[in-house]
């Protein structure tokens, strides 16, 4: 088993002369990313439901039709089937113009702040908060992995 090394590494360390000022900014910055990111996931998600939501549909239509109810089921096979969701566009190009546009700048965003700043390390907010939280020496409090 290698040896334990005490605080963080080198990359989680904040460099000589960054304020607190500046780490805490960084890290709203980085939150802020953070819940950017998780909207993304939503956003993939929405994607795939309303995808799948679509090819169900098929299925409604042909179910409609057996049932002896061909007008709803041409109504859903003329208006619903293959709708755009939001004007002129289907879930995949909303995701890609997410991607592309706002995604894009918010992450070049951060790390220009943070290669300027600090640089470019990540999450070093959040290793000041872990180095003042947990209890050293303590089985399951190391300060990260054991080096091999």
């Amino acid at each position: 088993m290698g040896q334990q090394v005490d605080g963080p590494d080198r990359a989680h360390r904040r460099p000589d002369g960054v304020s607190d000022a500046t780490v805490e900014a960084l890290g709203k910055l980085g939150e802020a990313l953070e819940c950017v990111e998780r909207a993304r996931g939503h956003l993939y998600e929405l994607h795939q439901l309303i995808g799948h939501a679509d090819l169900m549909l098929d299925e409604a239509v042909a179910r409609f039709r057996s049932a002896g109810h061909p007008s709803i089921a041409e109504r859903i096979d003329r208006d619903l089937l293959g709708r755009n969701v939001i004007a002129g566009r289907w879930t995949f190009q909303i995701v890609e113009d997410f991607d592309d546009g706002y995604h894009a700048l918010f992450r070049e965003v951060d790390r220009q702040a943070r290669d300027e700043l600090v640089g470019g390390r990540r999450h070093l907010y959040e290793a000041e908060l872990k180095e003042r939280r947990r209890s050293r020496g303590r089985p399951g409090h190391e300060a990260r992995p054991a080096e091999r």
